[in-house]
C-alpha cells in the first residue's frame, strides 16, 4: 500500500494553494490570519467564489456539478483550505443531504435541489437531535403523521446548527410508531425552514457564536414528495449520512494550523525573559500533539490508499472523528495553556488580548463540542469495539 503521494498529486496540492491565496477576498484573509470567526454572510460569499471555480462539491459526482477528483485530490484540496484558515462552508447540504440525495434521493428530487445547494442559492441544516435523542438518536419523538399527499410534522429537534440561516432543513421523523424496533418506523423528510409552524430559535454559546438552535414543529404540512427514499428506511439512510460525516471532522489541517500557532505564541512570549519554547515542558507539549497528529495523518492516508484501491470507508472513519477531535481539543488546551491569563478574556476586551489571538479562547469553548457532535466519541469507542475490534 503507497501512502505517498505522487508527483501529479503533489503539483495539484501546489495549484490549490496559489489558487485560494489569489481567491480568497482580502478581508476574509485578514480574518483568516486571526483564525477569527466568519459571519454567516462570509461563508456564503466564499461558497459562491468556490462554485464559480466549479470546486464548492468536489465530492460530488461530476455529472452532478463535482470536480471529478479522486480521493487523494479531495483530502490535499480539504487540507489546503483548512491550512489557509479559509472559511468552511456549511457541511449540511454539500456533504450531508446533498450525497445522500445523489444516492436515494429520485430524479425530481436531484434536479430541484441539487444545483441550488451546490451554488449556494438554498442552505440547509440538520434534524437529528432532540432533547431526549442525542447519542441514542434512535429515540427521536418527532412525528410524521401520514394524511394520504403530505405528512403533519409535530415535535422539536436540537441542536439544529445555523437553522435561523437555512432554506430548508432535512430531519429524521417517525412514521410508524408502532414498530418492533425504535431504529424502525423512521423516515428521512425534506422541510422547508418557511413552513408555517416551525420555528428556529437560536441560542448563544459560551464561545460567543449563535451557532446552534432549538427548532420547534407545529402541525407543519410537508408533501409526500419531500420523503427521500423508501417510507420508514431512514435510518439505514442516517447511518451512512453520518459514516460520511466522520470522516469530515477529523481536521488534519485545522490542528496542523492550530500547533503553528501555538508554536508562534510559544517563541513570541517571555518568562523570565526567555521565549516559552525554550520550556522543555513547552516543547514536550508540542511534541506530543504532534506525534499524534502525524499518527492520524498516517491513518487517514491509510484510508485514502484504500479509496484507491476501491475500498469504501467503513467503520475506521469512526477512529478518525475520535482521535482527529481529540487532537483539535487538545490544541486549544495547550493555546489557552500558552496564553496564560490572557486566555480569560472570552469576550475580546480591546487592549487585554493582542488582536492576534483574540479567538482563541472562543475557539475553545467552541470546540468542547466537537468530541460531541458526529457522534459522541463514546458511541465511536462502541462501534470500534464491536466492528473493528469484534468484542461483544
Amino acid at each position: 500500500m503507497d501512502l505517498s503521494f505522487s508527483p501529479e498529486e503533489l503539483a495539484f496540492r501546489d495549484e490549490v494553494r496559489a489558487w485560494i491565496k489569489s481567491a480568497l477576498p482580502p478581508h476574509l484573509a485578514a480574518k483568516a490570519e486571526m483564525d477569527a470567526e466568519f459571519t454567516h454572510a462570509e461563508v456564503m460569499s466564499w461558497h459562491k467564489i468556490l462554485a464559480g471555480k466549479g470546486w464548492a462539491a468536489p465530492h460530488w459526482p461530476k455529472e452532478v456539478g463535482g470536480t471529478g477528483w479522486d480521493a487523494s485530490r479531495r483530502f490535499l484540496f480539504s487540507e489546503e483550505l483548512e491550512l489557509a484558515g479559509t472559511p468552511r462552508l456549511s457541511p449540511f447540504g454539500l456533504a450531508m443531504v446533498g450525497p445522500l440525495m445523489i444516492q436515494f434521493g429520485n430524479d425530481a428530487q436531484k434536479k430541484r435541489y441539487l444545483p441550488k445547494i451546490l451554488s449556494g442559492e438554498e442552505v440547509w441544516c440538520q434534524g437529528y437531535s432532540e432533547p431526549n435523542a442525542g447519542s441514542d438518536l434512535a429515540s427521536l419523538a418527532l412525528r410524521a403523521e401520514d394524511k394520504g399527499d403530505h405528512f403533519i410534522l409535530n415535535g422539536q429537534k436540537t441542536w439544529t446548527t445555523y437553522a435561523q440561516y437555512a432554506d430548508w432543513i432535512f430531519v429524521l421523523a417517525r412514521t410508524n410508531a408502532e414498530a418492533k424496533k425504535k431504529q424502525e418506523g423512521i423516515s428521512f423528510i425534506l422541510c422547508e425552514m418557511k413552513s408555517p409552524g416551525v420555528t428556529a430559535k437560536p441560542f448563544l454559546t459560551t464561545g460567543g457564536t449563535p451557532a446552534f438552535c432549538e427548532t420547534w414543529f407545529e402541525n407543519v404540512r410537508v408533501p409526500k414528495e419531500n420523503l427521500v427514499g423508501e417510507l420508514n428506511q431512514g435510518w439505514t439512510y442516517a447511518k451512512a449520512l453520518l459514516g460520511h460525516e466522520r470522516t469530515l471532522v477529523a481536521g488534519i489541517g485545522i490542528s496542523a494550523r492550530a500547533l503553528l500557532r501555538a508554536k508562534r505564541i510559544a517563541r513570541d512570549t517571555l518568562a523570565g525573559g526567555r521565549p516559552l519554547l525554550d520550556d522543555p515542558v513547552i516543547r514536550t507539549r508540542i511534541a506530543t500533539l504532534e506525534v499524534r497528529l502525524d499518527a492520524l495523518r498516517m491513518a487517514n492516508y491509510r484510508a485514502l490508499a484504500g479509496a484507491k484501491l476501491g475500498h469504501a470507508p467503513g467503520p475506521e472513519s469512526s477512529i478518525l472523528k475520535l482521535r482527529g477531535t481529540e487532537i483539535q481539543q487538545g490544541c486549544m488546551d495547550l493555546l489557552m495553556f500558552l496564553m496564560g491569563d490572557n486566555s480569560l478574556s472570552w469576550f475580546n476586551e480591546p487592549g487585554v488580548v493582542p488582536p492576534r489571538e483574540q479567538w482563541v479562547a472562543p475557539g475553545f469553548n467552541y470546540l468542547r463540542a466537537a468530541t460531541i457532535y458526529a457522534g459522541s466519541n463514546e458511541i465511536q469507542k462502541n462501534i470500534i469495539a464491536k466492528m473493528i475490534l469484534g468484542l461483544p
